[in-house]
């Protein structure tokens, strides 16, 4: 059996490397051709990942083999895993070109008895329709029939990555029952599968899993709001109501590739007013955080922590994006620093002048949990903003 995984990003290059390290074989398919050069050299191209480096150097050029040509790919493989990207446009509907480039290139080199399962985090339905109709349209086959048609959806998160596809339980549902057995048969080679009844399901439960958070997060910045008002402190209150029953998230802005998108998938088509509120006062919360620093006074502002989260070199969805924004349309003076950027990056990828001299700043908000800058920014305690509780 030969696996091929098709998007070798964040997500699909762990899964690839998770799979060649159970000793099967893998074709990572990549439209970056330096990029399947370097992985098929030994060499990481995700450096920030823990694990990654040592499979990719162990089975990149051996069992694990990249290359651009996604139908060749295809056409030498029994098991297609497809973990590309599903954005949101400007109207906040999903933007399924990529899924649609890679499905057609699969349905050309689908044989009988294949196995296609798409990762990637999608409305409820896609697989059993979207999917299944541009497979059938490519290669002339019947899905449940001739091939079979799942849907696993990625669990991982970066940073833990390798770790997680062993600790959390990997979801599967098939197109019909068929279809569902043979994606278990799969993914115990490399993970900790459990079937569910179908390939909807299988999509909902993952959405509910950002939906869940997203919610919860609005519910901490809620309670934040409201213990600023009485002039408690939010996060000794938070400490005192944890127990086994209760469990408050932390408060701040929401990023990244998923937490701000799947909500979308439901509110597009469903009345769901608790998550749509959610979603929108989880984004509101830059307003938030622009009225502590016009409280702070001073018109030079530094905004330390530009990724969606610490740690992870990455700006898709961003808050520190809009809130830079945001802060130069109120006449701010505004700076950025990172440690995952160098001043190049900083300044091309958020349009922020950079600076690391934060005693020069009139304000400083802290946006992610940076604690290797704790002591250095301790000193500036009186005119930070704090949005992690990094300072205590």
């Amino acid at each position: 059996m030969k696996i091929s995984v098709i998007g070798l990003g964040k997500a699909g290059l762990p899964l690839a490397a998770a799979i060649a390290g159970s000793k099967n074989e893998v074709i990572g398919v990549d439209l970056n051709k330096n990029r399947c050069d370097l992985i098929n050299r030994g060499i990481n191209p995700i450096k920030e990942e823990p694990g990654l480096s040592e499979l990719i150097k162990k089975h990149g050029g051996k069992n694990l083999k990249a290359m651009s040509d996604p139908v060749a790919a295809a056409r030498q493989s029994s098991v297609h895993i497809a973990i590309v990207p599903l954005f949101i446009d400007e109207n906040r509907k999903p933007d399924f070109s990529l899924l649609k480039k890679a499905f057609e290139n699969v349905g050309k080199g689908l044989k009988k008895k294949d196995l296609v399962v798409l990762e990637t985090t999608v409305p409820v339905g896609t697989t059993e329709s979207f999917v299944k109709d541009i497979l059938e349209e490519n290669s002339k086959l019947k899905a449940g029939k001739d091939f079979y048609l799942a849907y696993s959806p990625e669990r991982i998160m970066t940073g833990y990555s390798i770790s997680r596809f062993k600790e959390f339980p990997k979801i599967v549902g098939g197109m019909n029952r068929e279809s569902t057995e043979r994606a278990f048969e799969v993914y115990s080679k490399f993970a900790n599968p459990v079937k569910v009844s179908n390939s909807r399901t299988a999509e909902l439960a993952k959405v509910a899993e950002g939906v869940y958070r997203d919610v919860n997060i609005a519910l901490a910045n809620e309670l934040l709001k409201v213990s600023e008002h009485y002039g408690i402190d939010f996060w000794e209150m938070r400490e005192a109501a944890k127990h086994q029953y209760c469990s408050i998230l932390e408060p701040g802005n929401v990023g990244g590739h998923c937490i701000p998108v799947y909500p979308w998938f439901l509110i597009n088509e469903l009345d769901v007013p608790l998550i749509k509120v959610s979603r929108e006062l989880n984004d509101g919360m830059i307003n938030y955080y622009a009225k502590k620093v016009e409280k702070l006074g001073g018109k030079k502002v530094c905004v330390v922590g530009l990724s969606y989260r610490e740690g992870v070199k990455e700006k898709a969805y961003s808050r520190s994006i809009d809130f830079i924004k945001l802060l130069k349309k109120k006449g701010y003076d505004v700076y950025g620093f990172d440690p995952l950027y160098s001043k190049e990056e900083t300044e091309k990828e958020f349009e922020v002048k950079y600076s690391d001299d934060f005693g020069n700043m009139d304000i400083i908000v802290l946006m992610n949990k940076e604690t290797d800058f704790k002591n250095t920014l301790m000193k500036f305690k009186n005119k930070i903003v704090d949005v992690k509780n990094v300072l205590g």
